[in-house]
């Protein structure tokens, strides 16, 4: 078994006490190199604080204290995912982005809009042909030395669309389960389509699929998710 130590900064919240699901997600999935895996959230996980993030072979868990914020366990993804708008057509999309006008967690680090300019992802998707769609450009802030888009930030933008795309049904919710794979690691300052879409609901919980996409078509990641509705 190996343990690190994993701080959630402020920045990264969802809701204004917690930090983003996906993002957190991608933390706990860098024990399996940051793709393939499947992550459970058991509870809001902390801000500003060091959390434990301990890994065997066979599984990781993030942990506070005792109590278990996450956890772990490696898995290959199969997804079918749609055929994404091109560029301008997510560009576009974002127009008809509802969270600009009704949004439970206004400031989340992925697709907030009361964030400040360049401060989170401003990741706003909108309705285009049955699933939902915007363009993410990731900074130079997200990216490691060697320039590379850091996947734990994959992983973040791999998360809200998926809500966004069944918010009707879900109301408000919370990231239950995310499984997601990365095929390629992007350079910052590359424009990203991301889409998200609806796959099914049973009572409380909502089953959704997101995608990042290279605008010439290729696919970067994607991801199968679980949304818990809490009120």
């Amino acid at each position: 078994m190996t343990t690190t130590l994993v701080r959630i900064d402020r920045r990264f919240h969802g809701p204004a006490d917690s930090g983003n699901g996906g993002y957190v997600s991608g933390l706990v999935a860098s024990a399996f190199g940051g793709s393939n895996c499947t992550v459970t959230l058991h509870r809001p996980p902390p801000l500003d604080r060091y959390l434990e993030l301990r890994t065997t072979p066979e599984g990781a868990e993030l942990l506070d204290g005792d109590p278990r914020i996450a956890s772990a366990v490696p898995a290959e993804l199969e997804l079918e995912v749609p055929a994404p708008p091109n560029l301008h057509e997510a560009r576009a999309a974002e127009a008809r982005y509802v969270g600009h006008h009704r949004h439970h967690y206004p400031t989340c680090f992925v697709c907030g809009p009361k964030r400040a300019p360049h401060d989170g992802l401003a990741i706003y998707p909108g309705d285009v042909g049955g699933q939902v769609a915007a363009e993410w450009t990731p900074g130079a802030d997200l990216a490691s030395a060697d320039g590379i888009v850091r996947r734990e930030f994959l992983w973040a933008a791999l998360d809200c669309p998926g809500y966004w795309s069944a918010e009707e049904a879900a109301g408000v919710a919370l990231l239950g389960r995310i499984a997601a794979r990365v095929d390629q690691d992007v350079p910052a300052g590359e424009p990203l389509i991301v889409t998200g879409w609806a796959i099914g609901s049973e009572g409380r919980k909502h089953h959704v699929g997101t995608a990042l996409h290279l605008p010439d078509g290729p696919l970067v990641a994607c991801a199968r998710s679980t949304w818990i509705t809490v009120a």
